[in-house]
């Protein structure tokens, strides 16, 4: 629960410190601009709050591991719902109202996660969680979004190293195997996920892992 409440603040903050050109420049998530990224996280706070305040009955289905579904293809941005995001973010036209509104929103989102009772069961996507587990799993959204955030803005803040290991922990049991020891956490979770291609020394050390790679989560 800690971590995630670091891990997004230190995301809010990133947003929060860019220029009005950076929301113009591309992110790590194909077909999107920061700007449409940001828009993105505004949709991710509402869904956390959505989420803590609908509880389940029935035991849990999945946990901060299992909640990640593997996808076949890396995403095109031809998506109806990514498509949707762009024409959303476009329409806030300035780049303050997007910082104003995910300042709000995930304020209260964040909020929301510290007050909330780990062992709660919530559901969400058909499936049912811990409050906790379910936290825990954002704790990956928000650091590969940072990763994403700041893909063309080098001199923006990096995920903190506690988020960047956690998640490149959850990243090696969703592939079910460890990625190579020489990996930093960030090239790690960024060839594990596709969002960069690995050099021809990477591809060497991850050896048959490298057939397997990308895994795009969902």
């Amino acid at each position: 629960m800690d971590l995630f409440s670091r891990s997004w603040a230190a995301l809010r903050t990133a947003v929060a410190e860019l220029t009005d050109e950076d929301f113009a420049q591309p992110s790590g998530c194909t077909g999107w601009l920061v700007r449409d990224l940001v828009c993105h996280l505004v949709i991710d706070a509402q869904d956390v709050l959505i989420t803590l305040v609908t509880p389940a009955e029935t035991e849990p289905t999945r946990d901060a591991v299992t909640y990640w579904d593997v996808a076949e293809t890396p995403p095109t941005g031809d998506d109806p719902l990514d498509a949707l995001t762009v024409r959303l973010a476009a329409a806030y036209e300035e780049p303050w109202l997007l910082k104003f509104h995910l300042d709000d929103v995930g304020s209260a989102a964040g909020r929301a996660a510290e007050l909330a009772d780990p062992s709660l069961r919530v559901g969400t996507r058909d499936q049912v969680l811990t409050a906790g587990d379910y936290l825990s799993a954002y704790v990956l959204e928000w650091t590969l979004h940072h990763l994403d955030l700041i893909a063309h803005l080098p001199d923006a803040a990096e995920p903190p190293p506690e988020g960047l290991a956690r998640s490149r922990e959850m990243l090696e049991k969703i592939a079910g195997t460890a990625l190579p020891a020489s990996f930093s956490d960030k090239d790690a979770l960024l060839v594990g996920t596709g969002r960069r291609a690995p050099t021809d020394a990477e591809k060497t050390e991850l050896g048959e892992l490298a057939a397997k790679l990308p895994l795009v989560l969902g």
